[in-house]
């Protein structure tokens, strides 16, 4: 992409303007002279050539930044972050169906729901306003000798969410039976960390030790988040395993 005077974006198009944005951003990504360190051009820049407004710029900047495909320094610019190990699954189901496809029976250690006020995280992975309240569910899993994987689950407030359902089902059944909400695309990002004092009482591993953090979002066939998911994995008891095809 060698200057502004080939961005352009459809006004008249019923894709909104951010969106529309954010498939642009994509392609800077993807370009070999943004991927080797170039800056991105400037949100007031992008502003004026595509006659919108540097908030929605910003918007769709927002979502690659959190994403982990741009990073943003303020006073210096936004660059293509360095690529971290992702891929996006053709076959993905919930962690109980999981389990039953391998023949593997699971306990629930913990089933705990609340409602709280959506952080900038929460906020900005569901596509909300900051400190609308959500629902969050936690899930402590395991088998019988031990919970080995602790997931956090924030709802959507668009679902409705009651409270009152029995989360010891099928998540995604819950969520296209009774709200007619169907999951199609899982985006997520797996790293490792140390576990802190909350996370190793979970698990029962010492502080400090390895485990596996994998950050789910999931949507809907309109591309709307759905859930945003984070789950903590014992290192010594899992492994995720992803085939690819070429």
């Amino acid at each position: 992409m060698d200057d502004l005077k080939s961005l352009s974006i459809d006004h008249d198009s019923p894709v909104p303007l951010h969106l529309q944005v954010e498939e642009i951003l994509r392609d800077m990504i993807n370009d070999p002279e943004y991927q080797n360190g170039k800056f991105l051009p400037k949100e007031v820049d992008l502003s004026k050539r595509l006659g919108i407004s540097r908030n929605t710029i910003r918007q769709a900047t927002n979502r690659l930044v959190q994403e982990k495909l741009l990073i943003r320094k303020k006073g210096v610019g936004t660059k293509v972050a360095k690529k971290q190990v992702e891929t996006k699954l053709s076959n993905w189901v919930s962690f109980s169906q999981e389990m039953h496809a391998q023949g593997i029976d699971f306990r629930n250690y913990e089933i705990k729901v609340s409602k709280i006020m959506a952080d900038m995280e929460i906020a900005g992975e569901l596509e909300i306003k900051e400190g609308q309240e959500v629902f969050k569910l936690e899930r402590l899993r395991g088998l019988d000798n031990g919970p080995f994987v602790y997931f956090i689950s924030y709802f959507h407030p668009r679902i409705g969410i009651t409270g009152n359902e029995d989360f010891g089902r099928h998540l995604y059944d819950i969520l296209e039976h009774e709200y007619h909400t169907v999951p199609v695309l899982s985006r997520e990002q797996i790293s490792a960390i140390l576990a802190n004092k909350p996370l190793s009482e979970k698990l029962g591993v010492p502080v400090n030790s390895a485990i596996l953090q994998r950050k789910r979002v999931v949507y809907d066939p309109g591309n709307r988040p759905i859930e945003y998911n984070i789950g903590y994995y014992r290192a010594d008891q899992f492994t995720y395993s992803i085939d690819i095809k070429r």
